[in-house]
């Protein structure tokens, strides 16, 4: 009877046993990234009242070991429009997100493509979170090609590939140019204007790489726009001082400063206490402990007027208040802290006193964190057809990373890149609410990116009333998106136009 029993369920259940090997069989298929892969689709959106149609490819291409063999693949999305005819004449720009450790859907999602996040007009979420034309996208002007470095978005490590060959400042530069070259070479696109886009550590990024293309590939750039981005190691001026101009925009867009000068408009209290950082407070600090006790009080009274903290508050602090301690003490009093990428966002934290956060988490990044993710997630995966059970790193495992720190000298691969090619243009954009990254000392970074002033008609630098991400804001991807459209079309020599001083 038990036999008979057991032969019974066995025929019972065995098809259904088959169904779950196959299922499972397909999963575990789909659960490890393919080296090398496309999908493409075709879709349409209008930009300057203009209808452009253009054709947007999903897929993976290989980073090649020494051996030949694939040691990762990069998921891309690249979109091209559709009626061109010369391609040779066609920008194409690569986009980068910093971290490291950051994947490209910010960017993507956010600033340039033909799909942005659905957002409120200051950057905040709404739900539910989906992606919607973006008649700011600079799609009528350039392709472009969204790229997540290895371990970020759907990118993978495979095979024999060490995370020491790609983890790095250097690591990192040798092998995205490498597949660089691969994808010019893959889209024949080695004739057309080329541009590099980097956001926050992809400054970092991006001036390697001009070097590394220029000087190992042969890939000459138009262009290179840093998105409120790191220093590049380059030799700037005392970090104290270049936060007082970021601590009085934020002070005014939180209504903290004296009536006189929150009357007045923005950029012209910033001209005024800009030249003050530079030209007598950077003396004042430099002096240190040794400061006259009248200079002294003076520097405090005029800080704290540019900066709407009290004068005992300045002075405790020797004159220079961390961006810890600003963000804890300007809004102290109405219970919040302030967002550290973009200080418009108000947090809360357990309790209101020290220079301490009880959260990881800063509130614009948990704000737009909240949208991006699912937003890019179902955008690849069902509207752009990449089905996977790979997770997508929106912030992926890349440490330890050697950082190179004061040695790196990518802010001179791009100074020597600048000058062997006479042709190539640089546009930073920043945001004066950035406190992460804050505007002044980006400009000041842009001044010693040029010692002898002789590049520096080919150094652009914009300034928008947001931060980190400006673009989250409405009327700020308006302007940046424009801006960089301008820039686009202006650094693309004339037809004969030769590359020479």
């Amino acid at each position: 009877m038990c036999n008979k029993t057991g032969e019974f369920l066995y025929q019972l259940i065995s098809p259904f046993l088959l169904l779950l090997v196959c299922v499972t069989s397909v999963h575990a298929q789909k659960s490890t990234l393919p080296a090398d892969t496309t999908i493409v689709s075709s879709d349409e959106v209008t930009v300057n009242g203009k209808r452009i149609a253009y054709q947007v490819t999903v897929g993976t291409q290989p980073v090649y070991g020494a051996d030949g063999a694939p040691d990762a693949a990069l998921f891309y999305t690249y979109y091209k429009r559709n009626d061109v005819d010369q391609v040779e004449n066609r920008p194409i720009a690569f986009s980068f997100n910093g971290g490291p450790g950051a994947a490209s859907l910010w960017m993507h999602l956010g600033y340039t493509s033909p799909k942005r996040l659905e957002l409120s007009d200051e950057g905040y979420p709404i739900q539910p979170y989906g992606v919607v034309d973006n008649p700011h996208s600079i799609i009528d002007v350039a392709d472009i090609v969204y790229v997540d470095p290895v371990n970020t978005g759907f990118s993978r490590l495979l095979n024999d590939g060490k995370r020491e060959d790609f983890f790095g400042v250097y690591q990192d530069i040798s092998y995205l140019a490498d597949w660089i070259d691969n994808f010019l070479s893959r889209q024949e696109r080695w004739r057309s204007p080329k541009y590099l886009i980097g956001e926050s550590y992809s400054a970092t990024r991006v001036a390697g790489l001009s070097g590394e293309l220029q000087d190992k590939h042969g890939i000459y750039l138009n262009g290179v726009v840093i998105v409120s981005g790191t220093k590049m190691e380059l030799p700037i001026a005392s970090n104290e001082v270049l936060q007082l101009p970021n601590y009085t925009a934020v002070a005014w867009y939180h209504n903290k400063l004296p009536d006189d000068l929150q009357q007045k408009n923005l950029t012209d209290v910033l001209q005024e206490v800009e030249t003050y950082a530079i030209d007598e407070y950077l003396p004042a600090v430099e002096r240190g402990g040794f400061i006259d006790e009248d200079q002294k009080q003076a520097v405090a009274e005029k800080v704290a007027r540019y900066t709407g903290l009290k004068k005992e508050f300045i002075l405790d602090h020797n004159l220079t208040v961390p961006t810890k301690a600003f963000r804890k003490e300007l809004l102290r009093e109405e219970g919040y802290f302030l967002g550290l990428s973009d200080a418009r966002y108000k947090g809360i934290d357990k309790m209101d006193g020290g220079d301490t956060f009880t959260g990881s988490t800063p509130p614009e990044s948990a704000a737009w964190d909240n949208a991006f993710t699912p937003a890019i997630n179902t955008y690849l995966r069902n509207d752009l057809n990449f089905k996977t059970d790979l997770q997508y790193l929106v912030s992926g495992p890349v440490f330890p990373w050697p950082w190179d720190r004061f040695t790196d000298g990518t802010g001179e691969k791009l100074r020597n890149a600048m000058m062997q090619n006479p042709k190539l243009e640089v546009l930073f954009q920043a945001g004066y609410y950035d406190m992460l990254v804050n505007y002044f000392r980006q400009m000041n970074g842009m001044w010693k990116l040029d010692p002898s002033g002789k590049m520096k008609d080919r150094l652009h630098f914009k300034v928008y009333e947001s931060g980190h991400m400006m673009y989250v804001r409405e009327e700020d991807l308006v302007t940046s998106t424009n801006d960089l459209r301008e820039f686009i079309q202006q650094s693309i020599p004339g037809k004969g136009e030769a590359a020479t001083y």
